[in-house]
């Protein structure tokens, strides 16, 4: 294992906004035998989306594994949940739901 420092660039991920194929530097794309670690920047221009078959022109940078969603203008609002993760919002989304399914379930045990 290197030990340099890995440049913030090259982990960001870029969605194929055609189909939603999102291109991981870290896995790189072994249908056209790119190797892990290669940079999006790097890829030949002659590569393509490997479901759709768009140019590179057609994707974007949705940034790396486990930023936060939505716009960076808009983290620092609302009361801390713009500054969660998708994972983290999930589990607070669906935490709430089985919660209050448990207090539904629990008006049974009224008589």
């Amino acid at each position: 294992m290197t030990t340099e420092a890995l440049d913030p660039k090259t982990l960001d991920r870029y969605e194929c906004r055609a189909c939603g194929y999102i291109y991981e530097p870290m896995k790189g794309d072994s249908t056209k035998n790119i190797a892990p670690g290669t940079s999006f920047e790097d890829l030949p221009e002659t590569w393509r989306c490997p479901v759709c078959g768009v140019k590179k022109a057609m994707f974007s940078n949705i940034g790396p594994v486990g930023n936060p969603s939505g716009f960076k203008e808009n983290l620092k609002y609302g009361i801390g949940v713009n500054a969660l993760t998708p994972g983290q919002k999930n589990v607070l989304i669906f935490g709430a739901l089985a919660l209050g399914f448990l207090f539904f379930l629990s008006l049974y045990g009224l008589n």
